[in-house]
């Protein structure tokens, strides 16, 4: 076989599901087993498999439309809150989807940010202004503790909004509490078990969609490779 033309073909291997804490141990089994060149994350998106990176515009769409369609929790966000993040304050410092640095990736306030930004510029939301790029003294709604950070823009208040589970004032902006934006992006499983599943939208939210179609590919000669046992558990320990 020609394994050079083999190494320009890549091969969906599995579904991994969620990460959370366990991001590196991945990264490092992954790394072991094909070579760090030899692997990526892809996302099913209408029929394509495609990059992370274009998978997560339809992730920050469905926070877009879900802001857009709720003024008052807009309302909210911009007199109550200087900022928001996911599982640690820390998080209000990326700005990227891109996160190879973090213990967990967070995506959700880093939509919430976004779009309250691009509010800030349309007239159609006169309530939401332009704030100053300052440090600010804001308060954790959840833990009580004062945090001095960066007030994002359009944020007015002096609240530090944590966006996850049901015990934080957030929840209402968790990815499995915001639905999916386009029905084509919905995907089903016999699965039941992910935390995605079992809260807000089940599998109608952005997390279900982010989850699920969430691939691991391989190139292909990296995976002949491999022992022929090996090949029918590709994902195995992780």
């Amino acid at each position: 076989m020609n394994d050079e033309l083999l190494a320009d073909v890549w091969v969906a291997i599995g579904s991994p599901g969620f990460a959370g804490a366990a991001k590196a141990a991945r990264a490092e089994l992954l790394n072991r087993r094909f070579g760090a060149d030899g692997w990526r994350y892809g996302h099913f998106v209408r029929g394509a498999i495609v990059p992370p990176s274009v998978a997560i515009l339809e992730y920050e769409e469905a926070y877009r439309q879900y802001l857009r369609s709720s003024p008052a929790l807009v309302e909210f966000l911009v007199g109550e809150c200087g900022n928001v993040y996911d599982w640690s304050p820390a998080n209000v410092y990326d700005d990227s989807y891109d996160q190879p640095h973090t213990e967990m990736n967070h995506y959700q306030d880093i939509s919430v940010r976004r779009v309250i930004a691009e509010l800030v510029d349309d007239p159609a939301w006169a309530s939401v202004t332009d704030t100053p790029s300052e440090l600010a003294d804001l308060c954790d709604f959840t833990t009580g503790a004062v945090h001095s950070l960066p007030r994002a823009r359009g944020f007015r208040g002096n609240g530090l909004l944590e966006i996850r589970g049901a015990t934080s004032p957030g929840f209402v902006l968790n990815p499995a509490v915001v639905p999916v934006h386009d029905p084509a992006l919905i995907v089903q499983s016999g699965d039941t078990t992910g935390w995605f599943l079992q809260e807000g939208c089940g599998h109608l939210s952005i997390e279900a969609f982010w989850q699920m179609s969430k691939v691991v590919e391989v190139r292909y000669d990296r995976f002949l490779a491999l022992a022929p046992a090996d090949r029918e558990r590709p994902l195995e320990g992780m």
